[in-house]
């Protein structure tokens, strides 16, 4: 066996073709813009001229007589009449004319300026140092030469050369042309260019203007026929087409005598069509179209971007073994399984090699055939393909299934279909963070979804009104291995963001258990036994007898899903909300939770105690019990929620925001009394008499005491409404437990919308010196400069409507411009971070070894593994109740 050649890059040198290389390049040089003939044969010396390469079946290449799949394509080139600037080079034709002398080509320094900085220059390799250096020293040198109106060599006046954009190189307002600068440019001595970062020998500056320009091969611009059997042509095929045909007119007028001015337009339009085959956005001038309009889509536009070759064609890539289709909720899932269609099941593969302990096992599979169903019609896993050594693929039928089983030998590949218990990757993009992409275990359902636990939607920030999720199936035993120990969702319960847990209990959640335990009802038997149902647990808890018959409290039977030893005591949202503390002393209060040995003594399950980002017992859980107990626990909740939800009912509607008539009078009333203080300070502002705060203009001054008064009356407004919206009132309910909203959305509803803002402060532009025009000019008021008085339910009227969809729009945009300028700014952070790597030591290193942190995160701490900063194991087990209070 042979050992690989080690070999490591020396460097790396970028160069500029020169006309000579070009022709060398090039197997034909292309003077006819047409591509085939009447036959459909591609004629010599034309665009599709058979030696720069075949795309059509049967036809062999002219150059390497190579077939379709074989021939790798080759060059052709064409001759420009006059030459043309190369639109890439642009910036640094410009720097060249500036810093050099335009009759002798010397750079405008003196010879001593010459000496000291070529001996900097020759001090550092040009092809190995860091090129940013270099090019930081060459800016420093043409900076200096730049400015110089007198040419210290020859001593000829200069002028200045002004770059009107795009390609259009001027001197005191007379047009240089390409032939003029390319001049210029070649009297540049060799020894010159050290200055300008460039090698002489593999680059010269007048190879920047083109009087050669190379055609690609054919298969980097084929041609397709479409269903009506006419041909259509490449856009960059389409582009060449035209710079041939305006080259050709350009050479006959040359050479006819034609007027300066009509060659000077052809000369343009050669150096347009030269411009935009390159790139077809060129800020300056019009792209170029197709007939319906279509802009072309030329080299630069097949590089960049997120659909240009490096992001689409290279960075990423399609892939095998995949599925994807909408998603939809299924409390009945374990956090950590996911349900898969049977119809994607059947396609979705997993290979598994034959060996002596599974061979009997792996033919029985594979006798069931390719669609096997048990008796009761339900899905049964079955075999698509097998693989022989030699790489050959057997595709299983039900017919040919019973004979392929008995071929099978040992090393043979079998591609099972999925089958419960399978570890796969699921996804939802856009992927931001780790738990963006997680492992689940396969639970194969009807119907044409994909279903998953809602527990599980905050990390990947689903929801279900039309999301479409990937399904990743994993190929090789390593990476199953990884995906079930690494990447499995409950090892992912702790976000590495803020240590604390992301997957916990949501809405309907938070809602049922807030409602179980709140004020610790009791229920009766049956009901429990209902609720129970649903759960794996076997016990009951421990009664109540009341009148004969037998209760069980909320409490008691949520206590049924902890853990037999946990023990805490926190606060609960209702307490946090209260700003109280409660003492265990004395009578405990409702809202503090009070946990011990596993049993719920007092207090209230809310979004503080269950929910993703703060739920205090899932992270307790998790950190004493491990990733299990705590998926565990999240699987009995959610399942409980369901339970005690689908029995009791929840709904809200909008009777739920009725208020008493003397309530609406009041914030009526309190409101019209915010609008008289608010022209009253506009009076005092107005007499000249307003006092400015400290470091604000009076303006400015005005506006923060408007916007004082206006949040008051809506705060007031939202008590008023409050006050006869209790506990009892489901959006209440769902408010103050945290399973959505806040009380300031019952309160625009019920009492009042308030004041409507633009970047933070009150609308004030529209019409000329006022809002809008049913306003009077230098109106300032709160209604002309959008307050709301109004409620949602009572309705706004149409000058409210309008200020609230100024508001509403901002918002709308703000998400837009977030959401990309995020996005922008994760994919350069990523970019800039892709060579470091975490070291055994903890430490982070880039590829050449500079180390960048001397440990990962200042401190080396997981926060996964960290309890709120933290570096040490916590002893949960000792439970101090006077000190064991969870903030």
């Amino acid at each position: 066996m042979t050992g690989g050649i080690s070999k490591r890059i020396y460097r790396i040198q970028f160069a500029l073709l020169s006309p000579d290389e070009v022709r060398k390049l090039s197997q034909v040089k292309v003077i006819t813009a047409d591509t085939y003939d009447d036959d459909g044969y591609p004629i010599e010396r034309g665009l599709m001229d058979l030696h720069m390469g075949v795309i059509e079946p049967g036809l062999k290449c002219a150059t390497c007589g190579g077939k379709v799949d074989e021939c790798p394509g080759h060059f052709g080139n064409i001759e420009l009449a006059m030459p043309v600037l190369h639109v890439g080079f642009i910036k640094e034709i410009k720097t060249f004319l500036d810093a050099t002398c335009k009759v002798c080509g010397r750079i405008k320094l003196t010879p001593d300026e010459i000496a000291n900085y070529r001996t900097k220059f020759e001090e550092i390799d040009m092809a190995t140092s860091d090129p940013e250096i270099i090019g930081i020293m060459s800016k420093k040198v043409t900076d200096e030469a730049t400015p110089r109106l007198v040419c210290p060599h020859c001593g000829s006046q200069q002028k200045k050369v002004i770059l009107d954009k795009p390609t259009t190189f001027r001197e005191e307002g007379i047009k240089v042309t390409p032939k003029e600068v390319r001049e210029r440019l070649e009297r540049i001595p060799d020894e010159d260019l050290i200055f300008f970062a460039l090698n002489h020998e593999v680059a010269r500056p007048e190879w920047m203007v083109l009087t050669v320009l190379s055609v690609p091969p054919i298969n980097v611009r084929p041609s397709i026929t479409l269903e009506t059997g006419e041909r259509s042509e490449d856009d960059l095929t389409h582009k060449l087409v035209d710079i041939i045909r305006i080259s050709q007119r350009l050479r006959e007028s040359r050479d006819n005598g034609s007027p300066q001015l009509i060659i000077e337009d052809l000369w343009d339009l050669l150096q347009f069509h030269v411009t935009t085959y390159f790139d077809n956005q060129t800020a300056g001038i019009p792209p170029a179209r197709h007939r319906s309009g279509r802009a072309l889509k030329t080299l630069v536009q097949r590089l960049k971007g997120k659909e240009g070759r490096f992001r689409s064609n290279l960075s990423g890539k399609r892939v095998n073994f995949s599925a994807r289709t909408v998603i939809s909720p299924e409390p009945f899932l374990s956090v950590n399984e996911v349900g898969v269609p049977e119809k994607a099941a059947r396609e979705l593969t997993v290979p598994v090699t034959v060996n002596i302990f599974n061979i009997e096992s792996i033919r029985e599979v594979v006798k069931r055939g390719s669609n096997p169903r048990d008796e009761f019609g339900r899905f049964v896993t079955g075999v698509n393909y097998i693989i022989r050594p030699d790489g050959r693929r057997i595709k299983v039928t039900d017919q040919n299934a019973e004979e392929n089983s008995k071929r099978i030998e040992v090393g043979w590949i079998v591609e099972r279909q999925l089958m419960e218990g399978d570890i796969v990757l699921f996804n939802r993009q856009p992927s931001l963070h780790r738990m963006s992409m997680m492992g689940h275990t396969v639970r194969i359902l009807p119907d044409q979804t994909f279903r998953f636990n809602l527990a599980v939607c905050t990390p990947y920030n689903a929801d279900f009104d039309g999301d479409e999720m990937n399904l990743h199936i994993v190929q090789k035993e390593e990476a199953r291995a990884e995906a079930r120990i690494i990447m499995k969702v409950q090892e992912q319960i702790m976000s590495p963001r803020f240590g604390g847990p992301i997957i916990g209990g949501i809405h309907d959640h938070i809602t049922s258990m807030f409602l179980l335990t709140h004020d610790n009802p009791l229920y009766s038997e049956e009901r429990t036994v209902h609720m129970l149902n649903y759960l794996d647990i076997d016990d009951m808890p421990e009664p109540v007898i009341k009148d004969g018959k037998k209760f069980y409290s909320g409490r008691d039977i949520f206590s049924l899903i902890l853990p037999k030893t946990l023990n805490m005591r926190f606060r609960s949202k209702l307490c946090s909300a209260a700003k109280e503390r409660c003492e265990y002393e004395k009578e405990p209060e409702d809202k503090e939770v009070y946990i011990l040995n596993g049993r719920m003594i007092h207090g209230t399950i809310d979004e503080a105690a269950i929910g993703p980002f703060s739920g205090i017992i899932v992270d307790r859980i998790f950190r004493k019990y491990g990733p299990e107990e705590a998926a565990k626990f999240i699987d009995r909740m959610t399942r409980l929620a369901v339970g005690f939800i689908s029995y009791r009912g929840f709904s809200t509607g909008i009777a739920d925001y009725d208020i008493p008539e003397d309530a609406i009078s009041k914030i009526e009333e309190i409101s019209r009394q915010a609008v008289e203080r608010i022209n009253k300070l506009i009076e005092t502002f107005r007499k000249g008499q307003f006092q400015a705060s400290p470091g604000r203009s009076v303006e400015e001054s005005l506006e923060i005491e408007i916007l004082s008064e206006t949040g008051k009356v809506r705060d007031e407004s939202g008590k008023i409404a409050s006050a006869y919206l209790g506990l009892t009132n489901p959006s209440v309910i769902m408010a103050r437990s945290g399973a959505r909203a806040k009380m300031l959305n019952i309160s625009e509803v019920a009492g009042m919308v308030g004041q409507q803002s633009v970047r933070g402060g009150r609308l004030n532009r529209g019409y000329y010196n006022r809002t809008l025009p049913h306003f009077k000019q230098g109106d300032i008021g709160a209604l002309a400069r959008g307050f709301v008085q109004s409620s949602y339910k009572s309705g706004l009227n149409p000058l409210e409507y309008f200020m609230h969809s100024i508001g509403g729009r901002e918002g709308l945009v703000d998400i837009a411009v977030r959401t990309s300028r995020s996005g922008y700014m994760q994919r350069r952070l990523i970019n800039a971070f892709e060579d470091l790597k975490v070291d055994e030591e903890k430490r982070v290193q880039d590829t050449v070894g500079a180390i960048i942190q001397f440990k990962y995160g200042e401190d080396g701490v997981d926060p996964t593994r960290s309890d709120k900063g933290r570096t040490v194991d916590v002893d949960y087990n000792a439970f101090d109740i006077e000190n064991e209070v969870v903030e």
